[in-house]
C-alpha cells in the first residue's frame, strides 16, 4: 500500500527567496524536528542529481535517508527521490511554488510513502501521522523561511 499527504502553506517571502531555501535541504532541520542531521553531496548548487543524506528519528527509531533531487526548475519545482532502503519511504515528493501578489509565495509539500516488508503493515500509521501533521508541517516551513 502507498498514499500521500500533502501540505498547502503562504510564505510571505518572494518565490526565488523560497526556492532558494527549500533547494537546500541542508535548511529541512529547521523546520523538520525528525531531522537530526543532513548533509549534501556533491558541494555546490543543488540541481537534479544531488543527493542528501540525513539521520532521522520516527516514532523512537534513527534511521538513515537518502534522497536524490529528479527535477529541478528554479523557481517553481522541486522533485526528489529516496533512494534509500527503510520500511517505510517517500518513494517520490516534491515542492511546487508559485507567485503571489505582493512578493509572496504559495508551497505545496508533497510525498508519496511506500511500505517495504514488514513496512507494508505500518504505511497505514506514518501516513495517518503524515497526514495528521501536515497543517503544522507547512507551518513549521513558513516560520523557518520567514525567519531565515
Amino acid at each position: 500500500m502507498a498514499g500521500e499527504f500533502e501540505a498547502t502553506v503562504e510564505i510571505d517571502r518572494p518565490v526565488e527567496e523560497v526556492f532558494a531555501y527549500l533547494a537546500d535541504g541542508r535548511n529541512d532541520p529547521e523546520f523538520s524536528p525528525r531531522v537530526q542531521r543532513i548533509e549534501k553531496t556533491p558541494a555546490g548548487p543543488t540541481g537534479v542529481g544531488t543527493v542528501f543524506r540525513s539521520t532521522v528519528k520516527d516514532a523512537g527509531m534513527t534511521t538513515r535517508r537518502e534522497f536524490r533531487i529528479t527535477a529541478f526548475v528554479p523557481p517553481t519545482l522541486i522533485r526528489w527521490g529516496e533512494v534509500s532502503k527503510n520500511l517505510v519511504t517517500a518513494t517520490e515528493g516534491g515542492y511546487d511554488l508559485e507567485a503571489l501578489p505582493g512578493g509572496r509565495t504559495r508551497v505545496r509539500i508533497h510525498n508519496v510513502l511506500e511500505g517495504h516488508g514488514i513496512g507494508k503493515l505500518l504505511v497505514g500509521l506514518a501516513l495517518g501521522a503524515a497526514r495528521k501533521d501536515a497543517p503544522a508541517f507547512g507551518a513549521r516551513i513558513k516560520a523557518a523561511v520567514e525567519a531565515s
